[in-house]
């Protein structure tokens, strides 16, 4: 909302490891709930999970898969970058092969639908070139930093949820299970709310 105004009526492409990456999944049914247009970009080997898409879809979101980066982006008025994970490969090689797929440079952006704004959970590795660092639409490092409140407030309320039950003797926990249970079963879960802000 504070990047684009609104959190509904976007096209929004997922870049990058959309099979073990869990923010692309917790932001994926975040953007169906506000009739976002999805549009998925990933090698085949790390697509989307067919469950999680179908279950979208299920929910009335409009999905498009495809491994052409720079048609989508000409389309998108956000991108979600995330990396390539290394530790998910057993055969470096593949990681070799798979991590250069998708690269976000300047060059890239320069063709992109006018006033694109680009997001990545961080850290990355090359799936974004420094030379879009300085690009006004640019939001990773104002997400990162935003996330680090939006984490504090969530644990403030949390704990302050658990001392109001300890006081009353309402119930006895531990206030870390409390706060891993309320991330848990959040619907749009703690990845999207701490990494997402548009």
């Amino acid at each position: 909302r504070k990047e684009k105004g609104t959190l509904s009526g976007h096209t929004v492409t997922f870049v990058g490891d959309l099979k073990y990456g869990r923010t692309v999944h917790s932001l994926g049914y975040l953007m169906a709930l506000y009739g976002n247009k999805m549009i998925f970009v990933s090698p085949k080997a790390l697509r989307m999970p067919e469950e999680i898409t179908a279950d979208l879809r299920s929910r009335g979101a409009e999905i498009e898969e495809t491994d052409d980066l720079k048609k989508a982006l000409s389309v998108s008025d956000i991108v979600y970058v995330t990396r390539i994970q290394r530790e998910r490969f057993e055969n470096p090689a593949e990681y070799e092969k798979l991590k250069g797929l998708y690269i976000i440079n300047r060059a890239l952006i320069d063709q992109a639908k006018k006033g694109i704004t680009i997001l990545h959970p961080l850290p990355r590795v090359d799936e974004i070139s420094t030379d879009v660092d300085d690009y006004e639409g640019a939001a990773y490092f104002r997400q990162a930093h935003n996330g680090l409140y939006v984490r504090m407030a969530l644990l403030s309320l949390v704990i302050k949820n658990y001392l109001f039950h300890w006081k009353n003797r309402s119930f006895l926990t531990n206030p870390f299970i409390t706060v891993f249970s309320f991330m848990n079963t959040s619907f749009t879960g703690t990845y999207t709310t701490s990494h997402m802000f548009l």
